[in-house]
Parts: structure tokens; sequence; C-alpha cells
């Protein structure tokens, strides 16, 4: 990242809305905002997020493991305003299994990029199938996006679903219904 190119498109984003930037509220916005992104909201673009699936345990367990309820927070590449929800990560191991918490990892590595949420939920999924070859994986995204509650259409608590289903998930009707049903 360019931190001295993000402080001048800042200022002048600021300045170019006619705000004073020697008001002592907004004088170290720039910099502030610049932090913000490079270290928070950004913060996906300098990582791999297939290093988040690099713990592997060779383990003879092939049923399903599910974590749901994970938040997220992710920004619309569109008008740059969060979006934020829950998600629901699946996958059938097939002879190896990985650190519960990577799976989170992985959708916090791809939800801190500027993204939309059907490209976020795809990104996990293919993540996950491609580095631990199970033999299913599964992603449901649920998300209030601020741009369209918030601004525009203005439909406040209105949610998106999305999914990802891929392997035996996706090809056995059964095996994709446990999933739901989780």
């Amino acid at each position: 990242m360019n931190e001295d190119r993000m402080i001048f498109g800042i200022t002048e984003f600021l300045e170019g809305m006619g705000l004073d930037l020697s008001d002592q509220h907004l004088s170290k916005t720039p910099d502030r905002i610049m932090r913000a992104w490079r270290d928070s909201f950004g913060a996906g673009y300098s990582q791999d997020p297939r290093k988040m699936l690099s713990v592997e345990f060779i383990e003879d367990y092939d049923d399903m493991v599910v974590i749901k309820d994970i938040p997220f927070l992710s920004f619309c590449s569109h008008h740059m305003v969060p979006f934020l929800g829950t998600a629901k990560i699946g996958y059938i191991p097939d002879g190896k299994v990985t650190g519960l918490s990577k799976l989170a990892r992985v959708l916090d590595v791809y939800a801190k990029r500027l993204q939309i949420q059907e490209r976020l939920t795809r990104e996990v999924a293919t993540c996950i199938q491609e580095v631990l070859k199970p033999k299913g994986v599964g992603v449901i995204l649920s998300a209030e996006h601020m741009c369209m509650t918030h601004r525009g259409v203005s439909k406040p608590g209105s949610t998106t679903i999305t999914s990802c289903i891929l392997g035996e998930m996706l090809n056995n009707a059964s095996t994709r219904q446990e999933f739901l049903s989780f």
C-alpha cells in the first residue's frame, strides 16, 4: 500500500466535500483513515488466505464439520460502505482436518478486501476446497448491506443470503440438506 498516496487521496476527498482540515477534529483524519484501511479494513490485501489453512492434522474423520454464526465485516466495492453479517462454513474432511479457527481466519482475510458478497462467498469456499481438498465444502453468508439499508432504496433490516456449495455437498442431496439444516 502506498500510504502517502492514500493520505493525499483522502485529503483531496475531504477537501472536495468542502471540509476544513484545520479543524481539530479533522486535522489528523486522513492519517487515521489511512491507518484504519492499512491495518484493519484492507488488511486482507497483504495476507494469503491459503496460509491460514496451513495447519492440517491427519485424522480419520469423514463426517461434516460446521462452524456457524461467525461474524464478519467487509466493505462494498461499489460504495465503500460496510456490510456485516454472519457465516456458516462447513466441510467434509478427506483424511485431514484443520484448526477450527482457521476457517474463520480465511473468511476474515477475504472480508478485509473491498468485496461483493457473492465473490466473498465463493472465494472462501474455493480456498477451503483447493487447500484442504475435502470431500465437500459449504459456505453461507447472511449480511446487511449499508449501501442498501442506509442509502438509495433505504430498506433497513433487509438481509442478503449467498451460498457456495462444492463437491459432495453439492452433488449429494442428503448431504447438502444436512449442511443446510445446521
